[in-house]
């Protein structure tokens, strides 16, 4: 998913209340509220019936809002974008947040509908949602997918070192044997479609100029940060989660730290981090020079994947590979 920030410029919000079957839907001004079945002809009437009242009110710009629910939000978020309408997909903490800021303690459907459409009206520069391609979408479903596989594999081969009846230990063997045909399956489909997807493999190789970044931590970026290369470096870092957040009051200045940002891109660059620590000249001095100066193993690790995330950003918005004794 990719976003773009805005000023809050939107009088009229429709908020979804997602569950699997059900939507409660508050709508803003009139505070109007409504259950309907989550299914897009369902999310396509209604929203159809808020443009022209939207019309006919003339009361400016639309935003849908609704919160992540594990994909059950996919068919409002679709057929908003379907019918050019703007669509905002909310942070679960950041909504509880403001509610906590309105002093809402209690909770339920319809009070959290009502919050969503309070939030969107209220909010400055939400991002709005911008639908995956195809294939930006297919890719993000097979990086997934073989993720949780060499979780399996690992968690597998942990318990086969635990077992002792022979039965069970055969029987652990023979799944690993089998996922890792299903890993080394998916890695290959990976490549691929990598390889005969244009934009993909320039990106790709733009990416691997960068010593340290290899086919696994490029296809996690292709994959679950598809806007890397259209933000700025500190939106790059705040989106990986690897901004360090500032907690200081009066004279306390406590120690800076990183939070929330996509978990699976810092994973993968970790890994890359520890290849760059040791193979590329100027990520192994930026490591040395932090350490030496008294900073601990993790946060020199974390120094080098921001340092990282922020060069593959500016490689990726310039065009051309990476200059190894530049730092970017």
């Amino acid at each position: 998913m990719t976003m773009t920030p805005h000023s809050n410029i939107f009088n009229h919000v429709v908020a979804f209340e997602v569950s699997k079957t059900t939507l409660v839907v508050h709508c803003v001004p009139g505070d109007a509220q409504s259950t309907i079945a989550n299914t897009p002809q369902a999310v396509r009437r209604l929203l159809k019936s808020e443009v022209k009242r939207n019309a006919r009110l003339k009361i400016g710009p639309l935003l849908v809002v609704c919160e992540a629910t594990g994909g059950y939000e996919q068919a409002v978020l679709d057929v908003s974008v379907e019918l050019g309408l703007s669509a905002h997909k909310a942070h679960g903490s950041r909504v509880r947040s403001f509610a906590r800021y309105l002093g809402l303690i209690a909770k339920t459907d319809a009070i959290d509908a009502r919050l969503l459409a309070v939030y969107g009206l209220k909010t400055e520069r939400l991002r709005l949602y911008l639908p995956l391609s195809p294939d930006e979408r297919t890719l993000k479903e097979l990086k997934g997918r073989r993720d949780e596989v060499q979780a399996m594999i690992i968690a597998e081969t942990n318990r086969v070192e635990h077992a002792r009846c022979k039965i069970v230990i055969q029987s652990l063997r023979a799944h690993v044997a089998g996922l890792q045909k299903l890993f080394k399956a998916l890695e290959a489909e990976i490549a691929r479609m990598i390889r005969s997807n244009t934009g993909f493999a320039r990106k790709a190789s733009l990416m691997r100029s960068v010593i340290g970044i290899g086919p696994v931590t490029a296809a996690a970026v292709l994959a679950y940060m598809p806007e890397l290369g259209a933000l700025s470096k500190g939106q790059a870092a705040r989106l990986a989660g690897l901004a360090p957040i500032n907690k200081d009051s009066g004279r306390q200045s406590a120690p800076r730290h990183i939070q929330d940002g996509r978990a699976a891109v810092r994973k993968s660059l970790y890994m890359a981090a520890l290849v760059a620590m040791k193979a590329n000249p100027d990520i192994k001095s930026f490591a040395e020079n932090l350490q030496a100066r008294g900073k601990n193993f993790k946060i020199a690790i974390t120094a080098v994947m921001r340092k990282l995330i922020v060069i593959l950003n500016a490689v990726l918005r310039d065009g051309k590979p990476c200059n190894q004794q530049r730092h970017a």
